[in-house]
């Protein structure tokens, strides 16, 4: 399969190393990050209709990725200091 948009290291390009140790010293921002992988993989098997969808559901799908992306650009900014 490609590249699935809107990966982590695409949406904080600068921010690779915070990622990385907040992944490995962090619980519940790795399970965050899993979560948003999980979600964005099924956005992206829903927008190439590997796997249809409603488009309400679609939408319902974006609105939690971006909550997770919200809550997750603010835990690398209080990482970062």
């Amino acid at each position: 399969m490609s590249h699935t948009p809107h990966d982590l290291h695409d949406e904080f390009p600068d921010d690779s190393a915070v990622l990385h140790r907040l992944k490995l010293d962090n619980a519940h921002f790795a399970t965050l990050s899993k979560r948003y992988h999980e979600l964005n993989r099924e956005i992206h098997r829903a927008e190439t209709e590997i796997d249809p969808t409603s488009d309400e559901h679609l939408e319902e799908l974006k609105k939690r990725r971006l909550a997770l992306l919200d809550e997750i650009a603010g835990m690398i900014d209080t990482a970062k200091g």
